[in-house]
């Protein structure tokens, strides 16, 4: 036992020497990058610097590890080296409106574009007015129209010579050129004349009329000709006064950007419009004109400039660098753009300047950031991301329309060709299930970089850690940590990680300390953060969140939960199990008992009966059977029935951690030998018997040591443990000075035979040359029991082969 049994200083490894170098954090320098993570650290640097496609990266690890704030900061860095994105802009589609054209311009350009077009078109719109009410237009458009009159008057004379024959004339009317019958002495009829006419006289002029239409076909022909070809020449007066004011204005924009042959291309087309519309840029006075052989269309004014409109859709003018974006909120919307709409009496409308940009155009060019778990929660999001990422390019388009609901926004704009690299932040599973069941997230997201749960407790990173305390205590106007205080947190981020060789790298988890630390230095108007601020810190923490184990503690105090910490029972032991809490876990103590007797049965795990074991705890005593078999019937059957169970528990128990303090308690009453209540015990098993690690040692040694506190230490009490989990140990203090005086003990140990001659101080014992074990030892015991639960198992047997034989005589015999 005293080979087995662990002193105090192999129960914690307190931080001394490696804090040496400094006397508190204001001598050392901020900490620079990111502690215990070279291998995230190198698979980050490695996909940032690689461009080709599907390249980008899945950031794993737990929460608190530091990723966010590590791809943050690596990201903006390797951003400043790059060169800002361009600017994107949609304007109007001349040939097809429902497909809005998308410009990219250089940075900063897109602001410049959108103004320079806005005020052309008004610069435009005024020189045209003037040009328009010029004498140099008026006097070339009334040549236009005493050419036109000219050649009506003539057409118009010959109109009426031919009537005349007919009896007709024609008048010029509001209505375009009438027919008016003449009376004999060659005036025309008014409407007097035509009540007054008789019927055979109506008749007569109907059918002159008839003849006169007929006879006047040529002529009309010819006034429809010269009122076409009027019109075209005022319209090419138009557009030959207009281009002259247009070519101006637009040969200056495609001087200014020169070198973009989309943006150039856009220009010449919106001259053309400009030329082809140049009458919505009249004045409203010259819209109407005198001419009755024409009339020109009126149409609303502010829709109709509205095509001339530039919809700045993403704006990088403020960017000095490549774009970091951090999508917070990835709905599809807010990921992928929208196109919006606007109620107009009571019916939606839409337009180019209504698509919005979403988070994964202003990354365009830089980096995009999102959480897996987030973007997960947003299923159409996270398809139009992989189908956005798989072609390169990004489609505008409402949800409902990707949902394939019929749509009528009428609007499709056209795609914007996608360069970024996009990072997920999540989860280990998050990311094994995507790469399992998404064949295109495999091709796409090619690095993943693994964030680790814990460092090396070496003197470099002990120094890392000090800087650590240090930059956030700069970056938070903290009090800086004296030498002492340091080491304890060292210490709480060993106890964390649950390794004595090790840190943890949830620095969230240690942040906290660090806050509330200094915030107790603070109330007690300390100048720094000192070892009793920290260890405070801890204590106060634990003690918010520990009132339901305060709780259970309660119940063993007043006898309501049933373990004895004293004297020797049969068959019974006192196990060990953790109990979460949310954020914090105790340790309790749980009373084990078997019951053995003779029968086929086998082990009988009765909280699997109850439905009440996970399958974890069923394996481990199925893995008990089998070490029953291979330690005790290798030469004959193994005649047991054995029925195990944690007393008073009704919440389920899972795990394999209890397996060999089950299989103690099944030794003890096989070997009719009783077992020191005062110790407890923790460990798995596998088949030959040896001890295996488990998790959670700490607080299973510490709860136990609380419930025989309170029950009275007597010096004998103590805990075994798998040797594997000695590295394991970071106990608080109480624990560590009751052992120092040797008020409390914990054995490490590496077999179940360690094990059972610590329980019951009796050996375990070996077999001989005949292959038999010592006399007096616990497998010597339990070995004669088996023998004895065989005997009548065997009798009976014999007694049913015996008659099974008289059977069979008989049979012969008739």
């Amino acid at each position: 036992m005293k080979g087995m049994e662990l002193t105090f200083e192999q129960l914690r490894n307190e931080c001394c020497d490696e804090c040496a170098d400094f006397i508190s954090t204001k001598d050392l320098g901020p900490l620079e990058g990111i502690i215990g993570q070279e291998r995230a650290v190198e698979a980050i640097d490695f996909g940032l610097n690689i461009t080709k496609k599907g390249y980008n990266m899945y950031i794993s690890g737990i929460s608190g590890t530091g990723r966010n704030s590590y791809v943050g900061l690596i990201t903006h860095k390797k951003a400043k080296e790059e060169t800002p994105a361009g600017d994107w802009v949609y304007v109007y589609n001349f040939k097809k409106p429902e497909h809005p054209i998308s410009l990219k311009l250089k940075n900063g350009q897109g602001k410049i574009f959108k103004k320079a077009i806005e005020n052309t078109i008004v610069f435009i719109k005024k020189e045209i007015e003037a040009t328009f009410t010029s004498q140099e237009y008026e006097r070339a458009k009334n040549m236009l129209f005493r050419q036109l009159n000219e050649i009506s008057e003539e057409l118009l004379n010959e109109l009426n010579e031919l009537a005349r024959k007919y009896g007709f004339e024609y008048t010029n009317t509001d209505r375009g050129l009438v027919s008016v019958p003449i009376k004999s002495d060659g005036k025309p009829m008014t409407e007097e004349d035509f009540r007054n006419l008789t019927k055979e006289s109506y008749a007569e002029i109907q059918k002159k009329s008839s003849e006169l239409n007929l006879a006047s076909l040529d002529i009309f022909k010819k006034i429809r000709d010269i009122d076409e070809g009027f019109r075209d020449k005022l319209k090419k007066l138009d557009s030959d006064f207009a281009t002259k004011v247009v070519n101006i204005h637009i040969d200056r924009l495609k001087y200014r950007f020169d070198g973009n042959e989309k943006v150039e291309k856009y220009l010449g087309l919106l001259k053309n419009d400009i030329i082809d519309k140049v009458d919505m840029f009249k004045n409203d006075n010259n819209k109407q004109n005198a001419n009755p052989l024409f009339a020109l269309q009126n149409k609303n004014a502010d829709v109709f400039f509205e095509r001339y409109q530039v919809n700045l859709f993403i704006d990088n003018s403020d960017k000095e660098y490549a774009p970091v974006v951090f999508e917070t909120n990835p709905t599809y919307t807010n990921l992928l753009g929208n196109i919006e709409f606007e109620n107009e009496m009571g019916v939606l409308k839409t337009s180019f300047d209504k698509i919005t940009a979403g988070s994964l155009h202003a990354a365009n060019g830089g980096y995009l950031i999102i959480q897996a778990k987030d973007l997960m929660e947003n299923f159409y999001a996270y398809k139009g991301l992989m189908r956005a990422l798989l072609n390169e390019e990004a489609v505008i388009e409402t949800i409902q329309a990707t949902m394939g609901y019929p749509v009528s926004t009428g609007l499709k704009p056209e795609a914007i060709p996608l360069k970024l690299k996009v990072i997920l932040v999540g989860d280990p599973y998050t990311y094994s299930v995507l790469y399992s069941y998404d064949e295109q997230f495999s091709k796409l997201f090619k690095i993943r970089a693994d964030f680790d749960v814990e460092m090396d407790r070496t003197i470099d990173n002990v120094g890392k850690m000090a800087k650590f305390i240090a930059s956030h205590c700069e970056r938070e106007n903290l009090k800086h940590f004296d030498k002492d205080a340091v080491c304890k947190v060292v210490e709480y981020s060993s106890r964390i990680a649950e390794s004595q060789d090790k840190l943890s790298s949830r620095f969230n988890r240690v942040v906290e300390i660090i806050y509330e630390a200094d915030s107790w230095a603070c109330s007690e108007k300390d100048d720094m953060v000192r070892s009793h601020h920290v260890e405070k810190a801890i204590a106060q923490k634990i003690f918010r969140n520990n009132m339901y184990e305060e709780k259970v503690l309660e119940y063993f105090a007043d006898g309501t939960y049933l373990l004895d910490v004293d004297g020797e029972k049969i068959g019974e032991i006192n196990g060990l199990a953790v109990v979460g809490a949310g954020e914090y876990s105790f340790g309790k103590p749980s009373k084990i008992t078997v019951s053995t007797y003779s029968g086929k049965s086998g082990l009988i795990n009765i909280e699997r009966e109850a439905r009440t074991s996970g399958r974890i705890h069923d394996k481990g005593v199925m893995i008990i059977h089998g070490f029953m078999g291979y330690k005790y019937a290798q030469e004959r059957p193994l005649a047991l029935s054995a029925s195990i169970v944690f007393e008073q528990l009704y919440s389920g128990v899972d795990g394999d951690s209890a397996s060999s303090t089950e299989l103690y308690a099944i030794m003890s009453s096989l070997a009719e030998v009783p077992i020191k209540q005062g110790i407890a015990v923790t460990g798995s098993v596998n088949q030959r018997g040896q001890i295996q690690p488990i998790g959670g040692v700490n607080e299973k040694i510490e709860g136990y040591y609380k419930v025989c506190k309170i029950k009275g230490l007597t010096g004998e009490q103590g805990v075994i443990i798998p040797h594997q989990n000695v590295k394991n140990l970071m106990l608080q203090e109480q624990v560590v000075d009751a052992v120092k005086n040797g008020k409390f003990h914990i054995y490490a140990v590496k077999t179940v035979d360690e094990g059972i001659e610590i329980l019951t101080g009796i050996p375990a014992g070996c077999k001989n040359e005949e292959g038999c074990y010592e006399e007096g030892t616990i497998h010597y015991l339990v070995d004669q029991k088996l023998r004895k639960y065989l005997e009548p198992i065997n009798n009976g047997n014999s007694k049913d082969k015996s008659d099974d034989s008289k059977d069979d005589d008989k049979e012969k015999a008739k």
